[in-house]
């Protein structure tokens, strides 16, 4: 298979490794198979989003309330980032707790975040590029923020200046999250 999953600290969250060949003309990478997605036990994707980010940019942390909730699948094409997942799972063992791991686009991995988690992420270097694969489709209604920076969650994020959307610096703290999911 050329997918290998490893469960995180929270074993819900998986880095997936892919595997890359290479000859004196470059390289080719496989990212997607559905029959080895499926064979991993992850869902169906239906929407794939990118994004261009400088150095400093935090995106997130986002997700989606149900009944439109969506897991992503994190790739970096391009640059360096720091990815962060937050559970907001009521009842679960690790609810409110994160984990983290740094993706780069000279790297084979990607970063499965499920349904019922906060996603984010801090871009370490400039010109970074990010593919997104979603298990549903963007919903306005649904989208809600938490707070990068909460206290509550305490994410060790890299020690950077950082660069914030309006809606992102403005996000809601995790006491006043929307307890939409369930374990």
């Amino acid at each position: 298979m050329n997918f290998k999953a490893i469960p995180q600290a929270i074993p819900d969250v998986l880095l997936l490794e892919h595997r890359e060949f290479g000859d004196d003309r470059g390289s080719f990478t496989e990212t997607y198979r559905a029959s080895a997605f499926q064979e991993l036990g992850l869902p169906q994707f239906v929407q794939d989003n990118q994004s261009r980010s400088s150095k400093g940019v935090v995106r997130g942390l986002h997700y989606q309330v149900n009944p439109h909730a969506v897991g992503k699948l994190v790739r970096c094409v391009h640059g360096r980032i720091f990815d962060v997942a937050v559970d907001l799972r009521l009842g679960s063992p690790t609810y409110g707790k994160w984990t983290g791991t740094e993706l780069a686009g000279t790297d084979n991995h990607m970063f499965y975040v499920p349904e019922g988690f906060a996603h984010g992420f801090l871009a370490l270097e400039d010109d970074t590029l990010v593919s997104y694969r979603q298990t549903g489709y963007w919903d306005a209604a649904s989208e809600r923020s938490l707070l990068w920076n909460d206290p509550d969650v305490a994410i060790d994020w890299p020690k950077l200046s950082v660069l914030l959307s309006p809606k992102d610096a403005t996000a809601t703290s995790f006491a006043d999250v929307d307890h939409n999911f369930s374990y």
